[in-house]
């Protein structure tokens, strides 16, 4: 089952791999098992977030394949929390990159414990599993939650730089569903916190670890004083390495579509003689910088769609230099600079807007589910 996991944690980025993918998930299994770190998640976070698929895509592709809705509907319901994290993000825009209903307290750094960034808290499995993050851009869900709960309520780190340190080396890298969920555990949009013990992580890790900082109740965690292993702190220095920009051709004839960090669907718009250029902005990786790693993993999967250029520059620039005047993207909260003609992302279910809480999202949700 480990060596399974990871090869599972390696991510072709051909198109065709992809589908072998979808087509292998096991959602049945996931209801039981997805807490566990070799549970039956489906490893398709990456794929999702660039846009190379979508929440609806891997929907139809298990109907087609003969599953009924009740026996995976927690997998229905996980494809539904990354549309709703997208739906909050639409709604309330640049105000996600802040603590969006509650302050979160106590806070004693903006920073992030260093001890943690460089895996070496002391908890084994965490330790083992940042640096094998580092090397695979990829962690399981429920790390996440442990490693985010560390640093913001046992740590005292605002969620903010973990979140863009985290974001930084994630292949799924999605802004909204990565700063909500940090905000989640911290209980900066929701009215608890979260915690996860020793005891809770050795169940799920399959560890045997004990007398370390998190071995306690959780009666004990409220006044629990900051482990000096997390309290040194640090702000790191997180640049996006992008490609040198080159000249592209452009044939005026045609018109022209767009791809970028968050879309890179090779379905799109295919059939149309077009031409296709990924914009690689600076000014959006210096506010969302990602790593190497990230980068050449996007530059991979965009080599899906046929005759696809690339360009690294502003869109103003794009449009400037090439006088587009017939330009195609998809809706995006970070692409409201575009000009052009706006196509809207496929959603799982057709419910929109800002909903204060998942399940208020998902009750509605649900009533667009045959069973």
């Amino acid at each position: 089952m480990q060596n399974d996991t990871n090869k599972k944690m390696c991510f072709p980025t051909k198109f065709e791999a992809i589908l072998d993918r979808i087509a292998t998930i096991d959602p049945v299994g996931y209801d039981k098992s997805r807490n566990y770190v070799d549970g039956a998640v489906s490893y398709l976070s990456p794929y999702i977030s660039r846009g190379v698929i979508s929440t609806k895509f891997v929907y139809q592709k298990l109907l087609k394949r003969g599953f009924h809705t009740s026996p995976i509907l927690k997998f229905i319901q996980e494809l539904a929390w990354r549309d709703y994290w997208q739906q909050v993000w639409i709604a309330k825009g640049n105000a996600i990159n802040q603590d969006l209903e509650h302050k979160q307290t106590p806070v004693v750094t903006n920073g992030i414990s260093i001890n943690l960034a460089n895996a070496n808290t002391g908890i084994k499995v965490i330790d083992t599993s940042i640096n094998r993050f580092y090397k695979t851009g990829y962690l399981h869900n429920h790390l996440r939650m442990y490693i985010a709960s560390i640093a913001c309520n046992i740590g005292q780190n605002h969620w903010q730089h973990p979140a863009k340190w985290m974001y930084y080396h994630l292949l799924d890298a999605d802004w909204a569903s990565n700063a909500l969920s940090w905000q989640w555990v911290a209980g900066a949009n929701r009215n608890k916190k979260y915690y996860a013990n020793q005891e809770n992580i050795n169940n799920f890790c399959y560890s045997n670890q004990k007398d370390t900082f998190l071995d306690v109740s959780y009666d004990d965690f409220e006044n629990l004083a900051i482990p000096q292993v997390l309290i040194p702190s640090e702000l790191l220095e997180l640049k996006t390495p992008l490609p040198e920009p080159n000249p592209i051709i452009i044939n005026k004839e045609l018109p022209t579509h767009i791809y970028n960090f968050y879309n890179l669907d090779p379905l799109w718009k295919k059939e149309l003689p077009a031409n296709r250029i990924l914009l690689l902005e600076p000014s959006h990786f210096e506010e969302y910088p990602v790593s190497k790693k990230t980068i050449d993993f996007i530059i991979g999967l965009s080599k899906n769609i046929e005759n696809i250029q690339l360009f690294v520059g502003e869109f103003n620039e794009l449009k400037s230099l090439y006088n587009l005047e017939n330009s195609y993207y998809k809706e995006h909260p970070l692409n409201n600079h575009y000009q052009g003609i706006e196509d809207q992302r496929d959603w799982l279910f057709s419910v929109k807007g800002f909903f204060p809480s998942f399940f208020a999202f998902w009750k509605k949700c649900k009533k667009e589910i045959t069973f």
